[in-house]
């Protein structure tokens, strides 16, 4: 069977290729159809720049990744489709896979999720998101009452505000320098700041904008003896970090998240496809619908995707469909 998949086929530049598949699944597999996917905009602006440096290399690989970084590689993990072939018990059914963009792919049954009742494909397409979400408030150790501060109203920054949110007696701020996020928080139920009038001594700051400024300003508004959550990734970029000045005599902790990896304190008791299920299960809220910002359809992604990948546009999750 043939099918169609979006490669960056060299750093600046994407391009649809054709490939071939096995049509029928063998045991244990299944073959699915995307319906929609979504561009994870941080990790995916620097893959398609190349900027993934060559010490990530092998960690950064994706699942069902092909081809090697700077490039040609096909790079993706939000994918949600419907299984056309495999088991009885997930023939028809609506699944994510952690999948590049591509029309149609064969994997094994085990790297799909069936979607829960109650959440529609198209706010699927969240699920990665989610999931990182999820691990950093795991790694943030927030507890009821606590002053919280998001800083980078981007979808993982907003994903973990709601999350946080929902913790109670939390005092949860999401930050940002666009005041038209001011809106989104109000949606998602937390309080709003521009970074210069958020309110300094919080007990966790979750840092998510992926700038060095940012990284300042969080250590800035971290209380005596606080936590702040490193969550952004930066590629090849340095980000110069001020660890001077009042960083020791403050006795301040900067720890970093990735999904990559379950929490130390969990991982007698969870696992991988145990967190997925949870991630599912939250985004049955409909109020999560905002943090999709736009949408093209496949056969777009070589021209949308120079677009996303620029700094300077105000995306949150785009949809990609099929």
């Amino acid at each position: 069977m043939k099918t169609r998949a979006f490669w960056v086929a060299a750093p600046g530049r994407g391009e649809i290729r054709e490939e071939e598949i096995v049509a029928e699944p063998g045991d244990g597999q299944v073959l699915v159809r995307a319906l929609y996917g979504a561009i994870s905009r941080g990790t995916e602006s620097l893959v398609f720049h190349g900027q993934v440096p060559e010490s990530e290399f092998r960690r950064m690989r994706c699942p069902f990744q092909q081809g090697d970084f700077p490039a040609p590689v096909k790079y993706g993990y939000a994918s949600v489709g419907i299984v056309e072939r495999g088991p009885a018990d997930l023939s028809d059914r609506e699944v994510f896979c952690l999948h590049p963009h591509q029309e149609r792919y064969l994997v094994p049954a085990s790297a799909v999720h069936a979607l829960p009742d109650g959440v529609p494909a198209r706010r699927a397409v969240l699920a990665a998101n989610m999931e990182t979400a999820l691990n950093g408030i795991w790694d943030s150790h927030i507890g009821p009452g606590d002053k919280v501060a998001i800083i980078g109203a981007g979808v993982v920054g907003a994903l973990c505000a709601w999350l946080v949110g929902r913790i109670p007696g939390t005092e949860t701020t999401l930050i940002d320098i666009d005041m038209n996020r001011r809106q989104l928080a109000e949606a998602l139920g937390v309080s709003f700041a521009l970074p210069e009038q958020a309110a300094a001594e919080q007990d966790v700051v979750i840092h998510a904008s992926g700038s060095q400024t940012g990284l300042a300003r969080a250590l800035d508004l971290a209380g005596d003896e606080a936590l702040v959550v490193e969550m952004s990734w930066y590629g090849a970029r340095q980000p110069s970090v001020a660890l001077g000045e009042a960083f020791h005599s403050r006795r301040l902790t900067l720890r970093s998240s990735q999904v990559g990896r379950l929490p130390v304190e969990r991982r007698s008791r969870w696992d991988h496809r145990r967190r997925m299920a949870k991630v599912l299960e939250l985004l049955a809220d409909p109020v999560l619908d905002d943090l999709i910002s736009g949408e093209s359809t496949f056969m777009e992604l070589p021209t949308v995707m120079p677009k996303l990948a620029n700094p300077g546009r105000p995306v949150l999750c785009h949809r990609v469909v099929y």
